[in-house]
């Protein structure tokens, strides 16, 4: 009885690619949870000054639509579980189902469309990177800001979620597109 051997290999060499993209997603999740204790509360608001979102949406760039998804899937998934992974080492399901919980779910859509973005991107460009990624950030506002009215209301909405940010986040863009030239992802 011959064996074939092709159908072996295919079915190892599928096996290792399926290990290589879990390992990639997870060692992404893990970067975004390393970035944690970089926050910086404010006393008037209960949104932190972090920098896991560009790093997120650095990691989008790189990784696509569907692996950076994945990555903060499992991030999110790691936070639920209770592990100290979001902005200021929260955790739990309280932190997801709190005021910051539309920033966190809107990471998941920020990923999927800063990567899609740069996907369907013909030359990477320093241009091209940074308006994905102000996109991206964009997209995290339109689902944190509603989340955040349901507690604050919408009066204050943006004086106490959006406007204390706006000056940073164009300087962590800035950073973020300058990093992705020093790591060669365009030239």
């Amino acid at each position: 009885m011959a064996i074939n051997c092709s159908y072996l290999v295919h079915e190892t060499v599928q096996e290792r690619s399926w290990l290589k993209e879990a390992a990639v997603i997870l060692g992404a999740s893990l970067i975004i949870a390393l970035f944690a204790p970089a926050a910086i509360h404010l006393p008037f608001t209960v949104v932190p000054i972090g920098t896991q979102a560009h790093v997120i949406l650095m990691l989008a760039c790189f990784l696509g639509s569907k692996r950076a998804s994945l990555a903060v899937l499992a991030f999110l998934g790691q936070g639920a579980m209770g592990l100290p992974v979001f902005a200021g080492g929260a955790g739990g399901i309280l932190a997801l189902a709190g005021p910051r919980g539309g920033y966190l779910l809107g990471y998941l859509v920020a990923a999927f469309v800063t990567g899609l973005i740069m996907e369907n991107t013909s030359k990477r460009t320093a241009t091209k990177a940074f308006i994905a990624m102000g996109l991206g950030n964009l997209v995290i506002y339109c689902f944190g800001l509603p989340w955040l009215s349901c507690f604050i209301g919408w009066q204050n909405v943006f004086l106490h979620g959006m406007l204390p940010f706006l000056f940073g986040d164009l300087i962590k863009l800035v950073v973020a597109t300058k990093s992705l030239k020093a790591l060669r992802f365009y030239s």
